[in-house]
């Protein structure tokens, strides 16, 4: 009985079961995501889908690869750090506070002591910015004391000024400004010096008279952002003179910059030791030495605690503390001499570039102090020459004064190619490329933001060098070859230069169709088709140029970009080449059109006199013979013979002939022998293994005596082969219809073959008869 109940009972709970999953499917929502349907995946799925997103295409996965193989221990202790800090986080409030506090402590004073700031204090964050953010807002809690009561009303009093360089980060006033909650009209950008020292520090006069304008005005001075490294060219400001400003007008000092690196070392240079004695610091550890996902450290001096919890730079929250727990593990790991070597390092790196810098020529650079600069930029740069590279050069010159204009626009360009091949070609070294004021477009060298990270060692700088060692010429021949270029294409009937500044290349042509034709569709579609053509053929051609249809945005259409070029360039043959193709082939095109609309007009030609033709049948065979039945019984009493009418079109001649006489003979006639296809004179005679486009190795002279040389040799085999092809021997059975088409050239050609045999003649008797004699 309690068997059958248990059996009773469980089949009771199936169904009620089997009812709540029915509901459950029921009523389901139908919005939840893929990934996080049903009862969750598994670790070994998640980590492939995390593998799979980490590595994406085939062309980022190398680049991925070689960065992650310089991550290194202190790396790995880096990352260690992040999941320790999950992990402490789950302890208990009081262990958790000790802690945080302890590392917090730890960290603050090691910065302090490794970068000479003395008694400051230290606040991580995330976004390089958000340490200055927090330092404005420390300041003005501290120079408006109502300022958290009131809010915004204290500051309609007295508009408070933030004084940045221009030389600063692209974006940061305007930022500062957003965040704050102010108008863009309390951002100040300060000019950098004009006159004297260096053009990318700022001006510290023209500051002083701003900032008493401002005070004149009833405004109040409140902070100044100075850089010790600018992001561009790497330079620091005067920042024993922009602290002694401050001073007198009661302002905030900040500085930051990437030679505050520098300040690890056993020697620094004073400009830069002067950024110790400054109110706050961004210090950016992490690119400096190397270590993945570590927070930035604003190191400040402040009395009032009250007031930097007000402001953020301080957390009563452990977990907030926490940020610190990667720098504290990967500090400890690399140790002071191993933070000093990676940092001294990158500064061996940029000095070994810059002492091979100063060898080469046409090379500018641009650098604080040649002894010791971190940042190293330079640029292409050759002094422009009037340089009369044609006869013609004389009659161009309203030509060239557009050339000495847009100068810095080409020298940018250049610039700019220049870069990106020594960043394509040496990865390692970091190279990239950055937009100056005065300098425009320039390559950078910042081993300490880079070098730590991509592991850049001193033959890597070296190659750099050989690597700008081969550019340069290149560089050098592509600029004075511009210009004959542009001349050689304006005197060229057929061609149209195109003014492209933005073109790293000899320069940029385009194949002129004329054309009749009014609508402009289709002229430029035939012109498409004409410059589409051309390219290809110009890139089967054997040469070491390189012709593409340009930058995949910005470029003009249907044009041929042609590339870097050498100094042993032939322009003139460059450009008589691209002429001939481009009339070659408008010459097969219009040929092609001309037979396309021959052929229509022979067709419809052909329809008419094949209709004019069947009338003139029905006529000769009478129109009994057209009924059907009747038609066939008087065609088997009296057949009716008609010789059958066709007609053929002769592409040749472009016109209509009769097929009688192809049904008479039973064989298709040879017509006329159809004009040759008209051929460019592309290739000059080239010496063995010599490319086109390239200028001969031997003088003039040598090359008239070879060439008058080879003249007399082919007059001296045409006349031994004259005498073999006698008329009438060979040449009129093979070519009868030659014969018939030319009646006049013949008998000229076979008198003067005869006058050549009959003098072949003389001299043969006469050589019998000295021989005779000599046998007497």
């Amino acid at each position: 009985m309690g068997k059958n109940l248990n059996e009773a009972m469980k089949m009771l709970e199936d169904s009620q079961r089997k009812v709540e999953e029915e509901n459950e499917k029921k009523y389901a929502r139908k919005d939840i995501p893929g990934p996080l349907q049903g009862s969750g995946q598994d670790m070994v799925s998640i980590l492939q889908l995390v593998q799979n997103l980490m590595h994406g295409e085939e062309e980022e996965e190398s680049s991925q690869a070689y960065r992650l193989q310089n991550v290194g221990e202190q790396g790995h202790m880096a990352l260690l750090g992040h999941s320790l800090a999950a992990y402490i986080s789950v302890l208990d409030k009081e262990r958790l506070r000790k802690l945080t506090t302890r590392i917090l402590s730890d960290t603050t004073l090691w910065l302090c002591r490794l970068f000479r700031y003395e008694n400051g204090s230290a606040y991580y964050h995330e976004d390089d910015r958000e340490g200055l953010l927090k330092i404005c807002r420390l300041v003005i809690h501290t120079c408006y004391e109502d300022y958290t009561v009131e809010g915004f009303n204290v500051l309609c009093t007295k508009q408070p000024v933030i004084y940045i360089s221009s030389a600063a980060r692209t974006g940061l006033g305007q930022a500062l400004c957003n965040q704050l909650g102010l108008p863009l009209s309390c951002m100040c950008r300060v000019p950098c010096n004009t006159m004297f020292g260096s053009q990318h520090q700022m001006d510290v006069a023209l500051l002083d008279r701003l900032i008493k304008d401002d005070v004149e005005c009833g405004k109040l001075p409140l902070l100044l952002v100075a850089n010790a490294g600018t992001p561009g060219a790497g330079h620091t400001d005067k920042l024993g003179r922009l602290k002694e400003l401050c001073e007198q007008y009661n302002m905030w000092l900040h500085v930051e910059g990437v030679n505050l690196a520098t300040l690890a070392l056993g020697y620094v240079s004073s400009s830069v030791l002067a950024a110790t004695k400054c109110d706050s610091m961004t210090l950016t550890l992490g690119s400096w030495l190397g270590l993945p996902a570590v927070p930035a450290v604003t190191l400040y001096k402040h009395e009032d605690p009250s007031l930097s919890l007000v402001a953020g730079l301080t957390s009563s929250q452990p977990v907030e503390k926490l940020r610190a727990l990667p720098l504290w593990l990967s500090l400890q790991y690399l140790g002071h001499d191993g933070i000093v070597e990676r940092i001294k390092h990158a500064s061996q790196l940029s000095q070994r570039l810059l002492e091979n810098l100063k060898n080469l020529d046409f090379i500018k650079t641009s650098v604080e102090d040649e002894l010791s600069s971190p940042v190293v930029v330079f640029k292409f740069f050759q002094k422009y020459l009037n340089r009369d590279l044609t006869p013609h050069a004389a009659q161009t010159s309203a030509i060239q004064h557009p050339v000495i204009s847009n100068e810095g626009h080409i020298y940018d360009t250049f610039n700019q190619w220049l870069g990106d091949q020594l960043a394509q070609m040496v990865p390692a070294s970091g190279i990239d490329v950055v937009e100056l004021e005065d300098e425009g477009t320039c390559v950078r060298f910042s081993p300490l933001m880079t070098s730590a990270v991509l592991g850049t060692e001193i033959q890597d700088v070296d190659q750099l060098v050989d690597c700008l060692k081969m550019k340069i010429p290149v560089l050098t021949s592509t600029l004075q070859l511009r210009e004959e270029f542009e001349q050689e294409v304006r005197r060229t009937v057929g061609l149209l230069y195109i003014e492209d500044l933005s073109w790293p290349g000899l320069g940029v042509v385009r194949y002129s169709y004329h054309s009749d034709e009014k609508n402009n569709d289709n002229q430029e579609k035939e012109l498409e088709k004409i410059n589409t053509e051309l390219l290809k053929k110009l890139n089967e051609l054997e040469s070491d140029l390189t012709f593409s249809l340009g930058p995949e945005f910005g470029g003009q259409k249907n044009c041929v970009y042609i590339g870097m070029v050498t100094e042993d360039l032939d322009v003139s043959e460059l450009v008589e080449t691209i002429a001939a193709t481009g009339r070659e082939i408008e010459e097969n095109s219009r040929l092609l059109e001309n037979m396309t609309e021959v052929v229509r007009k022979g067709i419809q030609e052909a329809q008419l006199q094949l209709q004019k033709a069947n009338e003139e049948r029905l006529l000769e065979e009478g129109l009994l013979r057209q009924i059907p039945v009747v038609g066939s019984v008087l065609n088997w009493f009296s057949p009716f013979q008609a010789s059958p009418k066709g007609r053929t079109f002769n592409l040749t001649a472009g016109s209509l002939e009769s097929t009688e006489s192809t049904y008479v003979s039973k064989a298709q006639g040879t017509g006329i022998t159809p004009p040759p296809t008209p051929t460019s004179s592309l290739t000059k005679q080239k010496h063995l293994g010599q490319k086109i486009f390239k200028r001969s190795l031997r003088n003039s002279d040598a090359f008239s005596e070879t060439s008058s040389v080879s003249h007399c040799d082919d007059m001296e085999k045409m006349d031994q082969r004259s005498p073999t092809l006698s008329p009438g021997q060979e040449q009129r059975p093979l070519e009868p219809e030659k014969t018939e088409l030319l009646p006049k050239v013949v008998p000229q050609a076979t008198n003067k073959d005869t006058e050549d045999i009959q003098s072949s003649k003389s001299l043969n008797d006469c050589t019998s008869v000295e021989e005779q004699g000599s046998q007497r």
